[in-house]
């Protein structure tokens, strides 16, 4: 297929989906990574789209690149992520080793969380000593502390995340769509995600109905990596999925 060819596919497959990974062009254009690369970085440079870690995005497409302070999303959909949070701590059961990733609905769980023989573990500051008080057994992971997120990173949250094997967790999000995954705007922040995901045996992702069909610029699992718990649906690609739960009012 000529260069052109291929730049026009790839500007149609994004028109239809408004996501694609690199891995979807190499298997739909049957070219290398390295041309499909070569040929997002010149769409980038020309305006076409937005190349992103592990793909492209449409010019139009809500992407997030930055994340929110902590005290800002809080109050966006409070009820609804108060919903969702308690519904995923009766999930918690007393023989479970928990991950608690950093994050506002991740942080409205505590209030609900039943289970005092579980242990907890958290990328959170504010959702450890949260857990402290309450009298819950905490390990906070250490390492680099990013202010925006509360959030502990960096390479040596993730040494420390890599020797734990959790029964259950729970992770918040910025951006899911089916092709893109679950995502976030910082790469060592995705970095921790991941590696927690892949340590825990059942995954739990709380997502507000905001989140479906937002896209940030780092994946960090796949779509089917994890169970989604959310208020609602729409769009009939979601209403359909087989790893969603709508927790009612």
């Amino acid at each position: 297929m000529l260069t052109e060819q291929r730049f026009e596919e790839i500007l149609k497959l994004l028109e239809e989906k408004g996501t694609i990974t690199v891995q979807e062009l190499k298997e739909k254009l049957h070219a290398s990574e390295s041309t499909i690369r070569r040929d997002l970085t010149v769409l980038h440079d020309n305006g076409k789209l937005t190349k992103v870690f592990g793909g492209a995005v449409a010019v139009n497409s809500r992407m997030n690149t930055k994340d929110i302070q902590v005290a800002t999303r809080e109050n966006v959909n409070r009820e609804e992520k108060i919903r969702i949070a308690r519904y995923a701590a009766s999930l918690i059961k007393a023989e479970d080793f928990v991950y608690l990733d950093a994050g506002t609905t991740t942080g409205y769980m505590i209030d609900y969380i039943e289970q005092k023989q579980a242990v907890y573990v958290t990328n959170g500051v504010s959702h450890a000593k949260k857990l402290a008080a309450r009298g819950f057994k905490v390990i906070l992971i250490g390492g680099e502390l990013k202010s925006s997120t509360e959030a502990v990173i960096g390479s040596t949250a993730v040494a420390m995340l890599q020797k734990y094997h959790f029964t259950v967790g729970f992770w918040g999000t910025n951006g899911v769509n089916q092709e893109s995954g679950f995502t976030t705007p910082d790469n060592d922040e995705a970095m921790v995600k991941q590696i927690s995901i892949e340590h825990a045996d059942t995954r739990y992702v709380l997502c507000d109905h905001d989140k479906f069909n937002q896209v940030s610029i780092v994946s960090f699992a796949n779509f089917g990596d994890a169970v989604i718990i959310t208020d609602k649906v729409e769009g009939a690609e979601f209403k359909t999925a087989g790893n969603i739960m709508v927790v009612k009012e």
